[in-house]
């Protein structure tokens, strides 16, 4: 049985901050420390269209789901983006990740939503193996190509 996965509050802000900080410098990413990320989840974690998951407690979660919704005239509802999805790595593989993505997934089903995207690395195959477990796809369906994602930064 894996942990429970609540929605997290601005009030979990530094909590989420510190799990996002823990994601980059695990996978040796430069980025802000967790007190500036904490600062800016304060204001994300009160908008209607970003959504941060816990699994486990508040104060001590196991993993977290960060996702944002955007319009689109393709469906009635959002479309979905996780940005991240982290568990700590002692505790992978014990269905924390699953239950994470799971209730993303019910999440956003509920708001209408009608397409989730999600960004790997390539050479991550152990992530890209995980979601293509649980539906995920870089195929557009019909089609024999995969979809690419490209970047920018400003």
């Amino acid at each position: 049985m894996s942990d429970p996965v609540l929605r997290a509050t601005s009030a979990e802000s530094a909590v989420v901050g510190r799990l996002l900080w823990e994601f980059n410098e695990e996978f040796s990413f430069d980025g802000p420390g967790a007190d500036e990320f904490a600062g800016r989840f304060t204001n994300l974690l009160d908008r209607d269209d970003v959504v941060v998951l816990l699994s486990g407690s508040r104060d001590d979660p196991t993993g977290f789901a960060f996702l944002t919704l955007r319009p689109t005239p393709y469906y009635d509802g959002p479309l979905a983006q996780l940005e991240e999805l982290y568990v700590k790595p002692h505790l992978r593989a014990r269905g924390v990740g699953t239950a994470l993505l799971s209730a993303a997934v019910d999440l956003v089903r509920s708001r209408h939503s009608g397409e989730i995207h999600i960004n790997a690395d390539e050479v991550d195959v152990d992530t890209r193996r995980f979601y293509e477990r649980h539906g995920f796809t870089n195929i557009q369906p019909g089609e024999d190509y995969r979809m690419l994602c490209y970047i920018r930064e400003l």
